[in-house]
């Protein structure tokens, strides 16, 4: 049966959407890429509207870079604001069980729990890295989380450290229960992302498993810490800013500290959705990782002869997440 091409409207020489938009298609199976590109019915390899597809690739890879550098300036501009507020306003910073210790708690988790992780969540987004071999790429997500990861915890520590030192009760704010999900959700999202993608012995099922839970609660972590930083910035506005006979000014004066901190507040929230804004968008990811090529297929690379019994405790633990996930998996298709 002969298949039917379709054309361009805006040039007859295009005769599928591959021609049009040729990253679709890119060969990303030879460059270390975990899914083979698939052709999907009706598309044929030709060269034509060669004028049509270099004004749709500038144009979205423009885009792309627009976002990309108002998200490095905007997340740039988070940690600079952050440490000014607490250098200048706070009086500084230390080690030692006072109010100066605390001080490491909104600059550590700015920085590493939502800048250094919305950077580490748009790398795959750079078409620079598309041709290459992603294992380098992945090695540098995995680092670039682990460091976010690492402060985050840091900046826990500071906090608690001060309460215990000030007999402050802890975790008793929706603030403080916010930020802890976010980082208990972060640890075990880092965690499993390490035995899924990383290691050798990972089956191809395991990672078709987890990519989406995986791409979810990355989103869903961001959201977390946003949503944990904003809300601390404004309790410890309420608490610091008050009506006092020296002369300082309460919160609702709106003075220069509150004016900065609220404006560091704004940058959080606009570096989260220009973050989510290029995750979201299907243009930007990479070619293998897009909807139309979201089949997975298992190649088999041992050759007939070969036998290789896998460990059994590896195989045990993978039946128990592939029986835990399929449900779950199978609902949201559904």
């Amino acid at each position: 049966m002969q298949q039917s091409r379709t054309q361009c409207p805006s040039c007859p020489g295009c005769v599928s959407d591959s021609d049009c938009f040729p990253l679709a298609s890119l060969d990303t199976a030879a460059c270390g890429s975990e899914t083979p590109p698939l052709l999907q019915e009706g598309e044929a390899s030709t060269h034509g509207c060669p004028n049509l597809t270099g004004r749709v690739k500038m144009r979205s890879t423009v885009m792309f870079y627009l976002c990309y550098l108002l998200c490095l300036a905007v997340g740039l501009a988070c940690v600079v604001c952050v440490c000014l507020w607490n250098s200048r306003w706070r009086g500084g910073f230390a080690w030692d069980g006072s109010a100066l210790q605390f001080n490491w708690h909104p600059v550590l988790m700015v920085t590493g729990l939502v800048v250094l992780y919305g950077y580490g969540a748009v790398l795959y987004r750079v078409p620079l890295t598309w041709g290459q071999n992603k294992l380098p790429w992945k090695l540098l997500h995995a680092a670039l989380m682990l460091l976010s990861l690492i402060l985050s915890v840091l900046g826990l520590c500071a906090v608690f450290d001060f309460h215990n030192a000030q007999k402050i009760a802890n975790l008793y704010s929706l603030h403080s229960w916010i930020g802890i999900a976010a980082v208990a959700l972060f640890a075990a999202q880092w965690t499993a992302g390490l035995a899924g993608f990383l290691l050798p012995c990972s089956p191809v099922s395991l990672r078709i498993l987890l990519k989406p839970v995986h791409v979810w609660l990355g989103g869903s972590i961001l959201l977390l810490s946003v949503a944990a930083c904003i809300s601390g910035i404004n309790e410890k506005l309420f608490f610091v800013l008050k009506a006092s006979s020296s002369g300082g000014l309460p919160y609702s004066s709106l003075p220069s500290e509150a004016l900065l901190a609220n404006s560091l507040g704004v940058l959080i929230v606009a570096f989260g959705l220009v973050v989510l804004k290029i995750l979201s968008n299907t243009k930007w990811q990479r070619p293998e990782s897009r909807p139309e090529g979201m089949a997975y297929t298992v190649r088999r690379s041992l050759k007939p002869t070969e036998n290789k019994t896998p460990d059994l405790v590896t195989c045990l633990i993978t039946n128990l997440i592939v029986f835990i996930l399929q449900p779950l998996l199978q609902g949201e298709n559904e």
